[in-house]
C-alpha cells in the first residue's frame, strides 16, 4: 500500500520537475515573442515552425560551447555558485497545490509534492537561500563588475524580503495558516484573497520583481553598468542554468502569488459544477476527477498571466536607478505593509467584535 503511494508520489513529483522545466525553456520564446510584438518586431522565426524549436537550439548552443574558467577565479565556488542557484530553484514548487486530489484505483492522490503545515515557511526559506547562487557566482569569478552585481543582489534581497514577508503576515492573519493547501482551500469558489488583500497583493508583486531581479528591478545585472552583472565571467551551460533559474524562480514566484491571492485552483461555481456532473455521470469519483483536471488548467492559467505580466512590465518599464531601487523597498513598501498589517488586524478584530 504504501510503495503504491510512493510510486505515484514519485510520478507526480517527476512530472512537476518536467513541467517546471519545460516552462522555463518556453519562457525565453515567448518572452522573446513578447518584446518583439511591443516592439513591431517578428522575433524568432527560423527555428522550426514560427521558431517554436528555437529554445532548443538556444539549448544546444549553450550545452556545446567550450566551458570557460577565468584564470583567477576561485574555481571549486565558480561552478558551485549555478548549482546552488539552479537546484534552490527547482525545490521551491515542492509545497504548491497544483489542483486538489485525484482518485485513482481507489487511492488518493493529492496533486501537491509535499503537503506540510509550514507551506509559506518552505517557500520563502528556499527561495531566500538563492541569492547565495548569486553572491557566491559574482565573488569567485574574481571580476569587479560580478562582485558588485551579486552586492547589489544580496542588499536586494534583504530590502524587498522584509516588506513580502510584512504582506504576507497580513494574509496569515486571515487564514490562520501557513499551510498553502488550506489557503486555497480557504478560498473556493470566488472567495479569493485578493478582495481583502488588494494593497497587501501589490506589495507582493513588487517585491516579486525585485526578488527575483526582473525589470525595473535587474540591478545585479543591469548591462549598461555592470556588462552582465554577477554572471559576467560565465558562459556555456553554467550562465545557462543561471538563466533557467531566474525563469524557474518566476514560475514559482507566478503559482505562489496565483495560491495566495487568486485562489489557487479554485474557479467560481466549482462546487456547483462537481455536484452536477456527478448527477449527469451517476459517479462522485468521475465528477472530482474532472473538477480536479479542470483546477489544475485554471491554477496554470493564473500562472501564465503572471509569467506574462512579467514579461510585459520588462519590455515596458525602465530600470530603476539603485538609490530609487533602496529607497522604494525602505521608505516606501516597508512602512505601506506595516500599513497594511495594522488595517488588517483592526478589520478582523472589528469582524469579531460586531460577529
Amino acid at each position: 500500500m504504501e510503495s503504491v503511494d510512493l510510486i505515484y508520489k514519485a510520478i507526480y513529483i517527476l512530472v512537476i520537475f518536467g513541467i517546471t522545466l519545460l516552462i522555463a525553456t518556453y519562457s525565453t520564446y515567448f518572452e522573446r515573442k513578447i518584446a518583439a510584438f511591443i516592439q513591431d518586431r517578428v522575433g524568432p522565426n527560423r527555428a522550426g515552425p514560427a521558431g517554436l524549436l528555437q529554445p532548443l537550439a538556444d539549448a544546444g548552443k549553450l550545452f556545446f560551447k567550450e566551458d570557460f574558467i577565468p584564470a583567477k577565479a576561485n574555481k571549486a565556488l565558480f561552478v558551485i555558485g549555478p548549482g546552488i542557484a539552479m537546484l534552490v530553484a527547482t525545490m521551491s514548487s515542492a509545497v504548491i497545490p497544483f489542483g486538489e486530489n485525484l482518485i485513482v484505483d481507489g487511492r488518493e492522490i493529492w496533486l501537491q509534492a509535499i503537503n506540510v503545515n509550514i507551506g509559506v515557511l518552505y517557500v520563502f526559506g528556499v527561495v531566500s537561500l538563492g541569492v547565495y547562487g548569486l553572491m557566491i557566482g559574482g565573488w569567485a569569478s574574481n571580476n569587479k563588475f560580478s562582485l558588485l552585481g551579486a552586492i547589489r543582489a544580496a542588499s536586494q534581497n534583504i530590502s524587498y524580503e522584509l516588506a513580502m514577508g510584512l504582506s504576507l503576515i497580513a494574509v496569515l492573519m486571515m487564514t490562520g495558516s501557513l499551510s498553502l493547501r488550506e489557503i486555497a482551500e480557504q478560498q473556493h469558489g470566488f472567495n479569493w484573497n485578493i478582495w481583502y488583500q488588494p494593497l497587501g497583493f501589490i506589495i507582493f508583486l513588487i517585491c516579486a520583481f525585485a526578488e527575483t531581479n526582473r525589470t525595473p528591478f535587474d540591478l545585479p545585472e543591469s548591462e549598461a553598468e555592470l556588462i552582465g552583472g554577477y554572471h559576467t565571467e560565465y558562459g556555456s551551460m553554467k550562465l545557462g542554468m543561471y538563466l533557467f533559474a531566474e525563469y524557474i524562480n518566476i514560475f514559482v514566484a507566478s503559482a505562489v502569488m496565483a495560491t495566495l491571492y487568486f485562489g489557487a485552483y479554485n474557479f467560481p461555481f466549482m462546487l456547483e459544477l462537481e455536484a452536477w456532473l456527478a448527477d449527469m455521470l451517476d459517479s462522485v469519483v468521475a465528477a472530482n476527477n474532472i473538477v480536479t483536471m479542470i483546477g489544475v488548467g485554471v491554477m496554470f492559467a493564473k500562472i501564465f498571466f503572471f509569467i506574462f505580466f512579467f514579461m510585459w512590465v520588462r519590455w515596458t518599464l525602465p530600470r530603476f536607478r539603485y538609490d530609487q531601487l533602496m529607497k522604494l523597498g525602505w521608505q516606501i513598501l516597508i512602512p505601506l505593509a506595516i500599513l497594511n498589517v495594522v488595517l488588517t488586524g483592526g478589520a478582523i478584530l472589528l469582524k469579531e467584535h460586531l460577529f
